[in-house]
C-alpha cells in the first residue's frame, strides 16, 4: 500500500468517524457530487497552494471536511506527489511478507556486487628521502 493509500484511508476514517457523531456533517458526507478521491485531490491542491510543508492532523481533517460541506468547492487537477503520514500503519502480512523478499533482494544485489568487484592489493608505502642530516 502506497503513503497516499495510508493517508487516504486516515482521511476516511476520520471522516466516517465524524459522520457518525454528527448528523448534519453526515449529510454532507453523503452528498453524491462528492467522493474521497475527489477530496484528496482537494487537500493536495489546497496543501500545494498555501506553500507550506508541514500541517497538522487537524489543518488536513478541517480541509478534508470544508470540501464536503461546500458544493462550490472544485478538486481542481490531480498530481503526483508525496506525503507522509505520521501514524502507525499495520502491515498486512502479504505486504510484510512483499518487504522481506525485497529486502532480501537488495541484500543479495549488494553482496553480489562486492564480490565481483576486483580485490585491491596494498600499495607499499613510499618513504620520503630529503637531504636534510638528521641528529637521531
Amino acid at each position: 500500500m502506497k503513503s497516499t493509500e495510508h493517508f487516504k484511508n486516515a482521511i476516511k476514517a476520520y471522516l466516517d468517524k465524524r459522520a457518525n457523531e454528527d448528523e448534519l456533517f453526515a449529510v454532507a458526507y453523503a452528498k453524491e457530487n462528492r467522493n474521497i478521491d475527489d477530496c484528496i485531490t482537494y487537500i493536495f491542491n489546497t496543501v500545494k497552494e498555501s506553500g507550506c510543508n508541514g500541517f497538522t492532523d487537524d489543518e488536513v481533517y478541517s480541509m478534508a471536511v470544508h470540501y464536503y460541506d461546500e458544493d462550490s468547492i472544485e478538486a481542481g487537477e490531480k498530481f503526483d506527489c508525496s506525503v507522509v503520514v505520521n501514524h502507525t500503519v499495520e502491515l498486512t502480512a502479504e505486504e510484510k511478507e512483499e518487504a522481506r523478499k525485497e529486502a532480501i533482494k537488495i541484500a543479495t544485489n549488494e553482496a553480489y556486487s562486492r564480490m565481483k568487484q576486483p580485490l585491491r592489493k596494498p600499495q607499499a608505502k613510499q618513504t620520503v628521502i630529503t637531504n636534510q642530516t638528521s641528529l637521531f
